[in-house]
């Protein structure tokens, strides 16, 4: 069994960077794909970013490239995301995942383990 917690979250203004951890317990996730993703209110939750176990793969939404970027310290077993440029339509509640075993993993219904998310809010 994998827990993950989320922190980082918070209210700021277009333009500012803002960093997101998620640190796991329970299990090393060395061996994991760890992601992101986020549910604005009213839409589904959509794919942000992902890092295949060992960094072998770096995956991102269009949507965030160039602005965002996911990374990983197995040795506190915890996986980051960076968010640079921030703009209002960012403004949702985001989630860390993990799974098993490395790959493209995109879709919500891929990744077993989920944290309670962090609201990250950026207004205008």
């Amino acid at each position: 069994q994998v827990h993950l917690v989320e922190s980082g979250g918070g209210l700021v203004q277009a333009g500012a960077s803002l960093r997101l951890s998620c640190a796991a317990s329970g299990r090393t996730v060395n061996s994991y794909t760890l992601g992101w993703f986020r549910q604005a209110p009213g839409k589904e939750r959509e794919f942000v970013a992902a890092n295949s176990w060992a960094g072998t793969g770096t995956y991102y939404a269009d949507s965030v490239k160039g602005r965002f970027t996911i990374s990983r310290d197995n040795a506190k077993n915890t996986v980051y995301l960076q968010m640079n440029s921030l703009k209002p339509e960012d403004t949702a509640i985001y989630y860390c995942a993990a799974r098993s075993g490395y790959g493209a993993y995109r879709r919500a219904e891929e990744y077993g383990y989920w944290g309670q998310g962090t609201q990250v809010t950026v207004s205008s």
